[in-house]
């Protein structure tokens, strides 16, 4: 709302050439909006009111920038703006930033750095592609157990404005092992004459620098702390995740997930980023395959079509029938994929959810078959004045297919991603539209194998 309240009065103030005034309302929109607006103009107008901003701000308004507009402008920086914003960026954004670009801008981008900012990218880089080493920070305030809480609050003093957060203050033994990690207000609190070490329990949690961003989100989310320590494999303090770092790693993965239980390969890039080609490339491979699925309902459909030409009636169902088994699939996928993805379940608990699931399934399919049975009791009395043999056979046909294509959904949808993850693939791949498919072929099966049963020798 604000970058369209904005914008108007940033283009009269561009287009009169009144820098000074242009400047002073910069300073007062927070670096998120700044971002938002430079998204709204073109290259040449985007690095004129950047170039207007403080250097800290400057930095801070490019994190948030999309990498497309990102990239658009460091095409158009000076060596000295480069150098700037470079340097005020964290570690950890540095590193996402050189994730992302293009061979030509690389070695430009590292050689703008100052050499210890050099180094330290190479050192992060050097980590596996999504772990937290890729993720950290290194700049954070560590504490020895000898000292005393004065020496360790003027320790805090001297160094807290370069670290990324002082909530959190981490002990380490005189080799770097983490030993305890404290909270700010511990110290604040305590006699200053105390020793660092009557404050500890050596007790806490912390993140290896190799495990995966979705470890640091469980974490962080888990015990409720807005920084977890990252550790090497020794047992070393090498860098913090803060709870700011991982926000971005979350919404990724919730999209990533939600993009996948679509039917559709997971984005590269935002979707206003996205080319309509790449996009085309990223959904007809799950689009055809699913297309394909559809064939067999057709095939299914067509080894009753005796069946349907003596009973016409049961082909008016048909919608009804499969439309209810795949929502009941598409429920229950839905419920463990989010389950397992929040470690609400574990991958060794199938067991347990295929009970949950089959009695729930039991259940909804017995309710759903209620409301089934009178509402084409209704239905057919209505538009007939008479309860007709056919009509409650046709009836009781469609209240025992329900019972079926909802518990077969409910299994189906629940057990899918258990099998998946057993191969070795993203559970959020058993999509809504993939168990979709499967139900309505079996739904099919399920409906007319019920029908030959119950209306043999009454219609068919």
């Amino acid at each position: 709302m604000i970058v369209h309240l904005l914008k108007p009065e940033f283009e009269e103030l561009i287009e009169e050439k009144d820098w000074v005034a242009l400047k002073d309302i910069l300073n007062d929109v927070p670096a998120v909006d700044v971002a938002e607006l430079l998204e709204e103009f073109d290259a040449e107008i985007s690095i004129v009111i950047f170039r207007l901003l403080k250097k800290q701000k400057a930095a801070d308004v490019f994190t948030y920038l999309s990498s497309g507009k990102g990239l658009e402008l460091m095409n158009m920086f000076t060596a000295q703006q480069l150098s700037e914003v470079m340097s005020n960026l964290e570690p950890d954004e540095r590193v996402a930033l050189m994730e992302e670009l293009p061979g030509h801008l690389t070695q430009r981008v590292m050689n703008s750095m100052k050499a210890d900012d050099r180094k330290l990218v190479q050192q992060l880089l050097g980590y596996p592609d999504e772990s937290v080493g890729r993720l950290m920070t290194p700049r954070y305030v560590k504490v020895k157990k000898h000292w005393t809480i004065q020496k360790a609050m003027e320790h805090i003093r001297n160094f807290g404005h370069s670290v990324e957060t002082v909530n959190v203050i981490y002990v380490v033994d005189a080799n770097e092992h983490l030993i305890d990690d404290l909270r700010l207000n511990q110290l604040i609190l305590a006699d200053t004459e105390a020793r660092i070490e009557t404050l500890m329990d050596e007790s806490f949690e912390a993140l290896s620098a190799f495990d995966d961003q979705e470890d640091a989100v469980k974490m962080l989310s888990k015990y409720d702390r807005v920084a977890m320590p990252v550790v090497d494999s020794d047992g070393i303090l090498v860098g913090i995740v803060t709870v700011d770092d991982v926000i971005d790693v979350a919404e990724e993965e919730t999209t990533e997930d939600m993009q996948l239980m679509a039917g559709m390969d997971a984005l590269d890039n935002y979707y206003s980023q996205t080319t309509i080609f790449e996009m085309v490339k990223k959904r007809i491979g799950w689009l055809a395959f699913l297309f394909i699925g559809q064939l067999f309902t057709t095939t299914a459909m067509g080894a009753y079509e005796s069946v349907i030409a003596n009973a016409v009636i049961l082909s008016l169902f048909v919608p009804m029938i499969i439309s209810t088994g795949g929502n009941s699939g598409s429920q229950a996928a839905t419920l463990i994929i989010r389950a397992i993805s929040t470690d609400d379940i574990d991958m060794n608990e199938w067991l347990k959810v295929l009970g949950r699931e089959l009695l729930s399934g039991l259940m909804l399919g017995g309710i759903m078959a209620i409301i089934g049975f009178f509402v084409i009791l209704s239905w057919g009395y209505f538009a007939s004045d008479a309860a007709t043999q056919e009509l409650v056979l046709t009836a009781l046909v469609v209240g025992l297919s329900l019972i079926g294509v909802v518990l077969w959904g409910n299994l189906s949808g629940s057990m899918l991603p258990f099998v998946l993850s057993k191969m070795g693939l993203d559970p959020a791949v058993t999509s809504a539209p993939f168990v979709s498919t499967l139900s309505d072929v079996t739904g099919i099966i399920i409906y007319f194998s019920i029908a030959i049963a119950l209306l043999e020798g009454v219609v068919l």
